[in-house]
């Protein structure tokens, strides 16, 4: 028997022209046709149909544009009106600011290869699906890419800063943020022990002695106080800048019979005071720098305009060392920055005119090699002495430093400093690079009458720093890789002694087959908590964004708390880099602790560009940070 027909099922009306009539029982069939589906059938069926609606969507914008005026803007006139397609997308995520029409046309800084290296990284995968469009300018038609609404030419690429914005911009990651926090306040507490051992014992003077709690003098004018003020500026610490400025008002007197290094004096003293002004626009600080720089100038009354290295600042003499009449040429030729920056602000061209003499007559003289100076200069002739000799150590490192950024801070435009700088760097990959075993390090070493000596100094680690301001500067390409390559032997001069700290001088080995890179003599294992490094370190990092300059100066800062930190207050110079058990603390903390080594590691782990912008200030060879000059001058 058969069971009931079911009305829904087989009922239907078929018109005379055998069409279907009855809509309501066919969409009823339909439903009963998927209701008899599986489960799986049905979801890979609506799986299909929102893939379309979504594809649909993703090409609308598209079409819209080439078949309808509705995303459109433009005058109305067919084929020449601008187009712009906005993605449909409203709820827009943090971006980059778009670049303006200044940008465009800016002067990109830096090397060549680090510009085509951020365009090459740029974010390929954020212009899919952008739009190309014709925007007319006043210059002709440009094609222009469409970006999430901001507007990039195309032969552009991106902006090669784009990456940076965009970061910037991006929320960043807490636990990056907090480390980068932890270890600026590692530099603050540092320097809060090194100020509270200075302040408690040597308070006024110019040196800590910290292990014996006491203090030693060398002109008797504050020397660590001066060279800290701008450091104590820039670390915020506002309590510790305050003590120390009234000290500066009621203490600091320069009418006083002693005796003054004219280049020590200059950097520390003079360049400190210049420095604090700026950065504070307090005139107290400007006034101390004209009344020390007053004093300073009889040193360049000698018979050759070289000056001379001692300045009697209460009785306005000046002489050489008791056993020569030499100046080293790094004292002489490394003022500059502080006495030119002097006659800018006082308007008096009298401090610019005298240590200028002394660079226009360096740069004349005989006894140079492919670039390269000798060490020493005679008062008397102005002649160089000892030649031969040649060294980016002590007694010639920052000749060369300051070549370069005098011509930075006087707008580029000294091109005899240039070019002095320019053939020293070639003279110093012609005849002083070498290469190290087993690591093949690519270090400095020194050349004495033709014959090379793989010595390094502590000192000569200023030169990845520099050359990698150079090449930011707009110089070669070449002097960032150099750069980068001697910033890696410097911190190998640290992380292959077992104190993790750096000696005064390092021997290089070239042997084949040699277990360590570097050797130190017995001599030659004190560390004086020298900046060289470190000051590298920051330039490296500032200027490339590699994590790994950070990392490595936070290991050195490490080392420095192991070995030198002394309890009761202050930082302390080392004997022995090779012995952790007993390094042999020297009992002295160097004003260049506070005045350098700790603003450098403060700036390094610091991600903030305009902390000190090197677009704006040029910092002197005790870290001071001095106004590049405006165009204008």
């Amino acid at each position: 028997m058969l069971p009931p027909s079911r009305k829904d099922f087989v009922s239907l009306t078929v018109s005379e022209i055998g069409g279907y009539t009855n809509g309501k029982q066919r969409r009823q069939s339909c439903w009963r046709k998927w209701k008899q589906l599986s489960r799986l059938q049905r979801s890979l069926i609506l799986f299909v149909l929102v893939l379309l609606l979504i594809g649909g969507i993703a090409t609308y914008p598209s079409l819209s544009a080439q078949w309808g005026d509705t995303a459109v803007e433009g005058n109305g006139v067919e084929g020449k009106q601008p187009f712009v397609v906005e993605l449909k997308n409203q709820v827009r995520p943090l971006l980059p600011e778009p670049p303006s029409e200044q940008r465009r046309n800016s002067h990109k800084r830096g090397p060549p290869v680090l510009q085509s290296r951020l365009q090459n990284k740029g974010n390929n995968s954020e212009l899919q699906g952008a739009e190309v469009k014709n925007v007319e300018e006043g210059d002709g038609s440009k094609p222009l890419i469409s970006w999430r609404g901001a507007v990039i030419e195309a032969e552009q690429g991106t902006d090669p800063n784009a990456k940076e914005k965009e970061k910037a911009a991006e929320p960043e990651d807490p636990s990056a943020v907090q480390l980068v926090e932890s270890r600026l306040e590692a530099v603050r507490e540092a320097f809060r022990h090194a100020w509270k051992g200075y302040k408690d014992f040597a308070w006024g003077h110019d040196e800590l002695k910290p292990v014996s709690k006491s203090y030693s003098e060398w002109f008797g004018l504050g020397l660590t106080l001066i060279d800290a003020l701008d450091t104590m500026w820039i670390l915020d610490l506002k309590k510790e800048f305050e003590e120390a400025k009234q000290w500066v008002a009621k203490e600091l007197s320069f009418n006083k019979n002693v005796d003054v290094n004219l280049f020590e004096s200059t950097i520390r003293i003079l360049g400190g005071l210049l420095s604090t002004y700026h950065l504070t626009g307090d005139a107290l600080f400007l006034e101390k720098a004209k009344d020390i720089g007053s004093r300073l100038m009889p040193a360049f009354s000698t018979p050759s305009k070289i000056p001379y290295s001692d300045v009697n600042i209460g009785k306005g003499t000046a002489h050489p060392p008791r056993w020569t009449s030499d100046s080293t040429v790094a004292e002489v030729t490394s003022i500059q920055l502080e006495f030119r920056e002097l006659s800018r602000l006082t308007e008096d061209p009298k401090y610019q005119a005298a240590v200028m003499e002394v660079m226009q007559q360096v740069h004349k003289l005989e006894g140079k090699h492919d670039g390269l100076v000798p060490m020493f200069i005679n008062t008397n002739n102005g002649q160089f002495t000892h030649l031969g000799i040649y060294t980016l150590g002590a007694r010639a490192d920052s000749y060369y430093e300051y070549l370069l950024k005098q011509w930075i801070q006087g707008g580029k435009k000294e091109t005899e400093l240039l070019e002095d700088y320019l053939q020293a760097v070639e003279g110093i990959k012609k005849n002083l690079l070498k290469k190290s075993s087993p690591l093949g390090l690519t270090f400095v070493g020194e050349l004495s009458h033709g014959h090379f000596t793989p010595k390094m100094d502590h000192l000569v680690c200023f030169l990845p720093g520099t050359l990698a301001l150079g090449a930011h500067h707009g110089l070669a390409a070449e002097h960032m890789e150099l750069a980068q390559q001697l910033m890696e032997t410097c911190y190998q001069m640290y992380t292959q002694m077992e104190t993790g700290l750096a000696p005064e001088i390092a021997h290089f080995s070239m042997q084949t087959g040699s277990i360590q890179d570097v050797d130190v003599k017995l001599a030659d294992r004190h560390n004086l908590l020298r900046p060289e490094t470190v000051e590298s370190l920051f330039y490296l990092y500032r200027f490339t964004k590699d994590k790994k300059y950070q990392n490595w100066g936070w290991e050195i800062l490490q080392s420095f708390n192991t070995y030198t930190r002394v309890e009761t207050g202050g930082y302390t110079s080392i004997n022995n880099v090779r012995d952790p058990k007993y390094p042999s603390p020297r009992d002295k903390m160097e004003s260049f602790f506070l005045g350098e080594t700790l603003k450098y590691f403060y700036l390094l782990f610091s991600d903030d560009p305009n902390l000190i912008s090197l677009d704006k200030y040029v910092f002197n060879t005790e870290a001071h940070p001095l106004p590049i000059w405006p165009q204008a001058e």
